[in-house]
């Protein structure tokens, strides 16, 4: 044991030796250097930023003509998007190797650029730490990107993952190749209106019960969502507006009685409406005693929980007006009608109608 731990610290001096030498060539921005700017809920975690949840992002301004990254990846399922002046310019898949080097971008011209690493997958594939940028031989990091003076949140299952929305086989996969959170109906609004972007969201996950022992209420208040000692610290984002978009999963696990989380949430009874009400009326009240100011969009769609004479737009409804609160409000997209996931059109059709719903009601 003793010559394994001593093996893993030599193992890390060399790593660090190895980087150290190859900044010597290259222009290097550790992970916590001012001259990145982070969105989401990113924890700063043994030498390296820690991007989890799905849209988390690392910002850089530069002046040159390409750049790398030191990544290493908890599972090897990750996807991230590298984004270069607005324009998606390549795709990274980082695997489990220690701290490795991944080209980013090259042979841009000469000029001033913005280089974003956006986490495409949820945070259920792993997380991918980010120990350094590197510039490439003659570049010169500029300031931080300002802040934006929006901000949004939202709270969401698989929908606003954007699981599958680049499958076109029609098989719905869940998995790493498939899923891309920067084409989700989240993404896209926040990008609409320039706001800071945070996304809180698991496939499969309810407000009352999930296809795994983990329900929303359980899980939007952690910074590692892996660990439930992990919290977050409401202080360090007050968002403009957030938006919910839960109760898809509850709409089709309500009637599982033999599913083990029916029986884990509810034992051998299905919950009356009125407790689907309270469940939800009681998580919208804990998001408003985070976010007291803040414009709340209570939101439900597009898969067929917003069907024709479907309840649950119903129950989201009746919560809300008993809340009395008049910065609350509610949305209900279109229901697709399609088999699967939200493709990119439909992705982008439910960003079309929150953009301007939020256009007709709030001022931000």
């Amino acid at each position: 044991m003793a010559q394994t731990i001593i093996s893993m610290k030599r193992l890390s001096i060399l790593f660090f030796l190895f980087i150290s030498a190859t900044a010597l060539a290259q222009q290097a921005l550790p992970y916590n250097d001012t001259r990145i700017h982070y969105m989401g809920r990113v924890q700063m975690q043994n030498g390296s930023a820690v991007l989890s949840w799905s849209g988390n992002s690392a910002t850089i301004n530069f002046n040159g003509t390409g750049a790398d990254a030191i990544l290493s990846d908890e599972k090897g399922d990750n996807f991230l998007d590298v984004i270069v002046d607005g324009k998606v310019v390549n795709v990274i898949h980082p695997d489990t190797t220690m701290m490795k080097r991944y080209e980013l971008v090259t042979g841009l011209p000469a000029g001033s650029h913005q280089l974003t690493l956006f986490k495409r997958t949820e945070w259920v594939m792993g997380s991918t730490r980010l120990y350094q940028f590197l510039l490439n031989k003659d570049s010169k990091p500029l300031a931080a990107p300002a802040a934006k003076k929006r901000k949004i949140e939202f709270y969401g299952n698989s929908i606003t993952c954007a699981m599958a929305v680049i499958d076109s086989s029609g098989k719905d996969r869940g998995t790493g190749p498939y899923e891309d959170n920067y084409q989700s109906y989240a993404a896209i609004t926040a990008r609409h209106f320039d706001a800071e972007y945070s996304c809180i969201a698991r496939s499969g996950i309810g407000v009352m019960v999930s296809w795994f022992p983990l329900i929303m209420p359980e899980m939007y208040d952690r910074l590692n969502p892996a660990d439930p000692g992990s919290k977050w610290d409401f202080k360090n984002y007050t968002p403009d507006v957030v938006v919910i978009n839960l109760f898809q999963n509850d709409s089709w696990l309500v009637h599982r009685p033999e599913h083990a989380e029916f029986k884990h949430r509810f034992g051998d009874k299905a919950p009356e409406p009125a407790k689907i009400v309270s469940a939800y009326k009681d998580f919208v009240k804990n998001i408003r005693s985070k976010y007291p100011k803040a414009q709340i969009i209570c939101a439900l769609g597009n898969m067929d929980a917003t069907q024709k004479d479907s309840p649950w737009p119903g129950y989201i409804e009746k919560a809300v007006g008993e809340l009395k609160d008049t910065k609350i409000y509610t949305h209900f997209f279109v229901y697709k009608n399609t088999p699967g996931h939200p493709n990119v059109k439909e992705q982008q059709a439910m960003a079309d109608e929150l953009i301007a719903f939020i256009d007709q009601h709030i001022k931000w």
